[in-house]
């Protein structure tokens, strides 16, 4: 899902969430801690308001084990950029992340 179909839903979502669509835009792998980390580190020296959010990782389905496998081994990372946080999705936040996922 791509991060203007996220927005849609609804204005706030889980820094997870925004990882994963962020990177079906970008066309690349969302399962990378390395880079979910290098992502939240940007957003973070960026000014992005970021709220911690404590996200239950147990969901059913394929697509849902991997995130579930994912945000388990981010959580077993004791850092700030390792963590998930509420994400507000305005257009300028929307500029922000597709420019973080480098």
């Amino acid at each position: 899902m791509s991060l203007e179909a996220l927005r849609e839903k609804v204005m706030f979502h889980n820094s997870i969430d925004v990882w994963i669509a962020a990177c079906e835009d970008a066309g690349r792998a969302w399962n990378d801690t390395d880079g979910y980390r290098a992502f939240i580190a940007k957003l973070r020296a960026g000014g992005m308001a970021l709220k911690p959010f404590n996200l239950c990782a147990h969901e059913a389905g394929a697509v849902e084990k991997e995130k579930t496998e994912f945000a388990e081994r981010l959580a077993a990372i004791k850092h700030p950029d390792c963590a998930t946080y509420t994400v507000r999705l305005t257009d300028g936040a929307l500029e922000s992340l597709r420019a973080s996922i480098s």
